[in-house]
């Protein structure tokens, strides 16, 4: 006998509260599914808004960077400019309220904040973005100029040493590179040279076998000065290029600075070949020429022509003495010289910055190294004049005195006759440029053989 299957009886009312449960809970997923959709679509289209505005904000800002490299000279520009940086601020500040963190849209707000002037409201927002990203460099570089604008030393060196070490995105390298010569220029700002120096020979170990950044590096040593450094950047950049007009001028100057006058002679005859028109290089080379003409104590010189560069720089200092009519009356100095003891006189009245000046060469005068190569007589002290009539004659006199026994045939029996010569000379040379400036390329070169030659 087969039985029927045995089968649950639901009642007719709970089939129905189940069918309407199902209904409902495919209705809520499908509402679940629409509500997520419809979100992700809002999100997405605020990402996008933001993405717009950001982009904008972006090329906004590029322009006002762009118009603010004109504004020192074309008041129309800095309106651009200003334009430029407050839509680029509209434009972030509406994109920070479309996307979550906005890290680069805060960093752009910033900038363009900078640009107006507004660095108090753009450091708290770089102080909140170095706090999420310690290492980036463009946040450390912005701090660093801020701080550096407000005379915070300490923290803008911080945030440049930063800068330089942390990460950038792009081209790395070049970023840095760009940091540390911000970091040199700022430093020389500060007048900070050894620490310039320092950052200058580190710089240079980055840039490697790159002529032009070789010849920046050339440069910024003199400033320092640095001769040794600027010579071997120049000499650098020449290897690549002989003819480089920039770096044979640069050569000849550092060559100058280290009291070289022979291979400075030949590097700034070499750059006025390339270029006749360069004023600097041709007062400098006048000036180098000058001291191997007129110093008589260069090692190898002969008798004959010691006795006329002696005669030469006699006869030069007595054509100063006649044009400067304010020596006429001033004693002989008794103290140590000037030169000596490194306080070397910077001429009054003269123009910075044009090399071949009395100015500009004498802030180029070499350390003492040698004493002159003839030295006095054993009874030089004993036909020295009295220390007292010493001080009581002018320069005026003195020279007079002198004039009559500077003849080739006293001179070459009287090494007394030499020094006392040169001497006062110098004297003549160091007094004058105190108190009537810039004097010849032959007054200058006088000072110079003065500062190579005493105090030793």
């Amino acid at each position: 006998m087969i039985t029927a299957p045995w089968r649950v009886h639901i009642p007719i009312h709970l089939r129905r509260e189940m069918v309407t449960l199902a209904m409902l809970t495919g209705l809520a997923v499908v509402l679940l599914i629409g509500v997520t959709a419809l979100s992700e679509l809002f999100h997405s289209q605020q990402n996008a808004l933001a993405a717009r505005l950001t982009s904008r904000g972006d090329s906004e800002l590029a322009a006002g960077i762009h118009w603010s490299a004109r504004a020192s000279t074309d008041p129309a520009a800095r309106k651009a400019a200003i334009e430029s940086y407050n839509l680029a601020v509209n434009d972030y500040h509406t994109a920070l309220r479309y996307t979550r963190g906005g890290f680069s849209q805060q960093l752009g707000l910033a900038e363009a904040l900078i640009g107006l002037g507004h660095t108090e409201e753009a450091q708290l927002y770089l102080e909140n973005l170095w706090e999420q990203q310690p290492e980036n460099g463009i946040v450390n570089r912005e701090l660093a100029r801020i701080a550096a604008g407000k005379g915070d030393t300490r923290s803008a060196l911080r945030y440049y040493h930063n800068a330089i070490y942390a990460i950038w995105a792009g081209n790395a390298e070049a970023e840095r590179i760009a940091t540390r010569w911000e970091l040199i220029k700022y430093l020389l700002s500060l007048k900070a040279l050894a620490q310039a120096q320092s950052e200058l020979i580190g710089l240079g170990a980055e840039v490697g076998d790159n002529p032009a950044q070789q010849l920046s590096l050339g440069r910024y040593f003199l400033k320092i000065p640095d001769g040794e450094h600027a010579l071997a950047s120049f000499r650098f950049c020449l290897r690549e290029n002989p003819h480089n007009q920039a770096a044979l001028a640069g050569a000849g100057e550092a060559a100058f600075d280290l009291g070289q006058y022979p291979r400075a002679q030949h590097y700034l005859s070499e750059a006025l070949a390339v270029n006749p028109a360069d004023r600097d290089s041709a007062s400098l080379l006048d000036v180098a020429q000058q001291v191997t003409q007129l110093d008589p104590f260069r090692p190898e010189i002969s008798d004959a022509d010691r006795d006329q560069a002696v005669l030469s720089a006699f006869q030069t200092a007595g054509n100063r003495l006649k044009a400067c009519p304010a020596l006429a009356s001033e004693p002989v100095s008794g103290a140590a010289p000037p030169a000596a003891q490194g306080n070397v006189p910077v001429p009054k009245g003269t123009p910075k910055g044009v090399l071949g000046t009395l100015a500009a060469a004498l802030r180029k005068l070499p350390s003492a190294k040698k004493k002159p190569q003839s030295l006095p007589s054993p009874t030089a002290a004993q036909n020295q004049p009295p220390r007292d009539a010493v001080q009581t004659q002018t320069l005026a006199e003195a020279w007079a005195q002198l004039e009559p026994m500077m003849t080739v045939r006293k001179l070459r029996h009287n090494q007394d006759v030499i020094n006392n010569a040169m001497n006062l000379a110098f004297n003549i040379e160091r007094q004058a440029a105190l108190k009537c400036g810039s004097g010849t390329p032959s007054d200058t070169a006088l000072l110079l053989i003065s500062r190579l030659h005493e105090g030793s």
